[in-house]
C-alpha cells in the first residue's frame, strides 16, 4: 500500500504519537522509544517493522536486543510517520534494520540526520545491488537474485520496475540475515561468529519456503492466479505462476483508490470465467472492492489464499513464510 485508508473489516487500533509497538517475542520488553545503542553492554537492534524484527532477532539470538517500530497491521509502513520517541530509538540504536524501496520511508527520514547509524537495508539485495559476502551462502543470495530479478516483466502481467515487498523472497530475507551478522559481528566482536553461525542457520532454515515454491514451479509451471494487490510477488514468482490481476486493480488496490469500473469489471471476470486457479488476498487491506472480489472467488469455487504484510503475533518470519507458501501449494493441489 502507498497510502493508508481504513478498511472495512479490519479492526483498526489507532496508534498514538507518543508511542510505537514493540515486536512480539523479541529479546527486549523495552518499547520502541527508550534508548538505543548499546544496554547494558548489549547492542539493541531497531527495525522498522516485526517482520524485519523477526528476521533480526533469528540473528541476535540472546546476544543483542531487538525492537520493533511497526507490528500493528493498521499501521501501513508507506505512510508511517515517526514519532519523536520513533526517531530517539532509530537514532540511538546499535543497528537499524528496514525494508527500504520506499516501504519505509520514514526510517530514511532519521537515518539522513543520524548518518554514523549503521543500518541494513533489504531492498538493497534485490538485482544487481546483491550483496558482497565471501561465503557461499552469501554468493547463492546474490545468483538468485540476479537471475529472479533483472527482468521486470512477468507473464501475463507487467511488473516492470522492482517490487518493494521484498520480504516475500527468501534470498533478500537470508541475504539481510547475513548483513546483519556482519554488522553485528563488528559492533560486538566477542559474538561475531555466534551472529554468522545464527545467520548460516536461518539461511538454511529459509531452503524450507524455496522447496515449497520450487515444487510449486514443477508441478504447476505457469499456472494463472490473481491478487488484490501485489504484495506476494516474489512469491508468485518464485513460484513460476502467472500473475493475471489487471494491472489498473493492482494498483489503485495499493495506492488506496478504487477501481475503475472496467478494471474490476474484468477482475471479476477472471473468477466468473474460472480463469485463475488461486485469488492472493491481501487480508491487511480488506475493503468494499477486495472483499467483492473475493465474495465472487469464492463463489465460482477458486480458492483463496490470504497473506498479510506484518507478522501475526506469536508467529516467527520463518513460520509465517513457510506457511504462506504452503498455502499456495495446498490450493493450487501441489503435493
Amino acid at each position: 500500500m502507498s497510502a493508508f485508508s481504513p478498511r472495512t473489516g479490519i479492526a483498526a487500533i489507532a496508534l498514538t504519537a507518543a508511542a510505537t509497538t514493540v515486536l512480539a517475542g523479541c529479546s527486549s520488553s523495552e518499547s520502541s522509544g527508550s534508548s538505543g545503542g548499546e544496554t547494558g553492554g548489549r547492542p539493541t537492534v531497531v527495525a522498522s517493522t516485526n517482520v524485519w524484527g523477526s528476521v533480526a532477532e533469528a540473528v541476535a539470538g540472546d546476544r543483542a536486543d531487538v525492537q520493533a517500530i511497526i507490528a500493528d497491521p493498521s499501521a501501513d509502513p508507506h505512510s508511517y510517520e515517526a514519532s519523536p520517541a520513533d526517531a530517539a530509538a532509530l537514532s540511538r540504536a546499535s543497528l537499524v534494520v528496514y525494508n527500504g524501496g520506499g516501504y519505509d520511508e520514514f526510517v530514511d527520514d532519521v537515518l539522513a540526520s543520524a548518518s554514523d547509524v549503521p543500518s541494513v537495508d533489504a531492498y538493497s539485495f534485490l538485482g544487481d545491488h546483491g550483496h558482497d559476502h565471501a561465503d557461499e551462502t552469501s554468493e547463492a543470495s546474490s545468483d538468485q537474485a540476479d537471475g529472479d530479478h533483472a527482468d521486470g516483466d512477468h507473464a501475463g502481467h507487467d511488473h516492470s520496475g522492482e517490487n518493494e515487498h521484498v520480504w516475500y523472497d527468501p534470498e533478500v530475507a537470508a541475504a539481510t540475515a547475513e548483513a546483519v551478522a556482519e554488522q553485528l559481528g563488528t559492533i560486538d566482536p566477542d559474538n561475531a561468529s555466534y551472529y554468522t553461525a545464527n545467520a548460516e542457520a536461518f539461511h538454511e532454515d529459509m531452503h524450507q519456503v524455496s522447496d515449497i515454491t520450487d515444487r510449486i514451479a514443477q508441478q504447476r509451471p505457469g499456472a494463472p492466479v490473481a491478487q488484490t494487490e501485489p504484495i506476494a510477488h516474489y512469491l508468485l514468482e518464485n513460484a513460476d505462476l502467472d500473475d493475471r490481476t489487471p494491472e489498473d486493480f493492482e494498483n489503485a488496490i495499493e495506492e488506496g483508490n478504487d477501481p475503475s469500473p472496467a478494471a474490476i469489471a474484468a477482475t471479476r471476470d477472471l473468477f466468473t470465467s474460472r480463469s485463475v486457479d488461486v485469488l492472493v488476498y491481501n487480508v491487511q487491506t480488506e475493503d468494499n472492492v477486495t472483499a467483492d472480489v473475493r465474495r465472487v472467488a469464492e463463489q465460482n469455487g477458486v480458492p483463496v489464499v490470504e497473506v498479510t504484510e506484518t507478522l501475526p503475533e506469536g508467529v516467527t518470519y520463518l513460520e509465517w513464510q513457510r506457511g504462506a507458501a504452503q498455502s499456495l501449494a495446498d490450493a493450487l493441489g501441489v503435493a
